[in-house]
């Protein structure tokens, strides 16, 4: 199980709107969202997915002088990630328990959940992994869980010849 803590704050909550490309202004106008139903500003729905650069052992981020995936080909002669092994994104679910605002200090808790196999379409192996991870207030109330589904081959289809 890993730990850590997430403050939620207005200026990040501001910057990962823009980034999305959402200009609601429940996002960033105090006057605006205190008028609205949610009463105040909130972060937008996807907005945990920030809480990575929190996390100590975030596996994409830069470390000095250690060599870094990055985000082109292999931008410092590294060819893949030192974690995920050709493990592709399937699936994300988010269940809010009640809106995420600033001032929020989550204690960020991730478990790995349900794994399970199917045949691909093309006969191969693919083992689906279910990863957990549930977002806390400093009441120790649930405020997030979501839920996150990758997938990877295990067993690679033959090629027939032609």
């Amino acid at each position: 199980m890993e730990q850590f803590t997430f403050p939620v704050e207005a200026g990040h909550i501001l910057l990962f709107a823009r980034s999305v490309g959402d200009p609601n202004p429940i996002y960033h106008d105090e006057e605006q969202a205190g008028k609205s139903e949610v009463g105040g500003i909130i972060a937008p729905p996807t907005f945990v997915q920030a809480a990575s650069q929190y996390d100590p052992d975030y596996h994409l981020r830069p470390r000095i002088g250690e060599p870094w995936f990055g985000s082109g080909r292999t931008p410092s002669g590294v060819s893949e990630p030192a974690s995920g092994g050709g493990r592709l994104h399937a699936e994300q679910h988010f269940e809010y328990f009640r809106p995420l605002r600033p001032g929020d200090v989550l204690t960020v808790t991730s478990t790995p959940g349900k794994t399970w196999e199917k045949t691909g379409r093309r006969g191969g192996k693919l083992v689906f992994e279910e990863h957990v991870t549930e977002y806390r207030d400093a009441a120790g109330e649930l405020v997030v869980r979501a839920r996150g589904v990758g997938v990877r081959p295990e067993k690679p289809v033959e090629q027939e010849a032609n």
